[in-house]
């Protein structure tokens, strides 16, 4: 249950970016759905063997190629689902900032903090 209400934040946080950034477009609420479940697998499956992969390069700049690689990751998945589009790099890099930092602030209004 806790899986399907935090794709719905996700699916919300991605549906606020196009008011926040005109140039980052999303076809509705389905479109949205299913560009979080794309986001979800890229993050699963490819993110982990990119960062390894780029490690000697993000260590040379403390870190901040994960930003560049999060909107490479994020322009994949509109290239990826029809619907949802990007403007360019810039609207990429701002717009997995942005999707990253409004996802966390509706998980923490509207999960309630579980204690493992």
């Amino acid at each position: 249950m806790r899986i399907l209400i935090v794709w719905v934040i996700n699916t919300v946080a991605l549906l606020l970016l196009p008011y926040l950034l005109p140039s980052i477009k999303i076809g509705g609420f389905g479109t949205a759905l299913i560009v979080v479940a794309v986001l979800g697998l890229i993050n699963a499956l490819l993110r982990p063997l990119l960062v390894l992969l780029t490690l000697p390069v993000t260590v040379l700049t403390l870190g901040l190629f994960i930003f560049v690689l999060n909107a490479l990751l994020f322009q994949l998945a509109a290239y990826l689902v029809p619907g949802f589009s990007v403007g360019g790099f810039w609207s990429a890099l701002f717009g997995s900032v942005l999707y990253s930092i409004v996802s966390w602030a509706l998980s923490g209004l509207l999960l309630p903090n579980s204690k493992r």
